[in-house]
């Protein structure tokens, strides 16, 4: 793992007030909001690889966004988004794709045949866990959620060689980590439902998943979560 221990000292995010950085100057910057999930996915991998020092940190602060962000570097207005080689791109599934086949630092797809095409299809089906999840937070559990936690325990059954989905870390966990991060607090403070009951294999994925400090790094602050999905789902 590229990865060092050195904590990187996180710049503030920019609101309205804020003027742009020096676009397209040949500086690669990854634009993220701290506490989008999305742009979690991003941030982990540029952490993974190593590229603390190549891909510069943009965060945005998405209650209050620079009208320049919009008009200047990506027209959609979300984050994550990656300027690089003077072009920008989105979609946090493409982007840590983009990284990990653009950029050096451990590679994060396999090269297993088997193991890749499982990856997609793990990766496809993440919008539809994610949906899943979020409708069980406006309702008394159903058998929807329990079967969408139980769809992951037996994904992360098929591989003996290590604890990830695809049994080494990869892609596949960084795209579901920071959803399942959210998810477990919210569902154990909110509902008192614990998504690892029953499901030791998840259980040991989330313990695995915290050793990794380039995740670690990224995580936030759980009572922040709670209050945020409260207002979000709940209100």
């Amino acid at each position: 793992m590229a990865n060092g221990s050195v904590q990187e000292v996180l710049p503030p995010s920019l609101d309205s007030t804020s003027s742009p950085p020096p676009l397209f100057d040949g500086t690669t910057r990854l634009y993220i909001a701290y506490i989008c999930p999305y742009a979690q996915r991003v941030w982990i991998t540029r952490n993974y690889k190593g590229l603390k020092d190549k891909i510069q940190l943009v965060p945005i602060n998405l209650q209050n966004r620079p009208a320049w962000y919009k008009e200047k570097v990506y027209p959609t207005n979300k984050v994550p988004s990656l300027e690089h080689n003077d072009k920008v791109r989105g979609e946090s599934l493409d982007l840590i794709k983009y990284i990990d086949s653009h950029f050096e630092g451990p590679p994060l797809f396999p090269d297993d045949p088997a193991k890749r095409e499982f990856a997609e299809e793990l990766l496809s089906y993440s919008d539809t866990f994610n949906g899943i999840v979020i409708t069980s937070f406006k309702q008394d559990e159903g058998k929807e959620l329990g079967e969408a936690l139980d769809h992951l325990e037996t994904a992360l059954s098929k591989f003996s060689d290590g604890p990830f989905f695809l049994g080494q870390f990869s892609l596949v966990d960084i795209a579901y980590a920071p959803f399942i991060e959210r998810y477990q607090i919210f569902l154990s403070e909110v509902k008192k439902y614990d998504i690892t009951e029953g499901r030791p294999k998840l259980a040991t994925w989330i313990e695995e998943m915290d050793k990794i400090e380039a995740y670690k790094e990224t995580k936030w602050d759980p009572q922040e979560i709670v209050e945020i999905y409260n207002k979000r789902f709940l209100a």
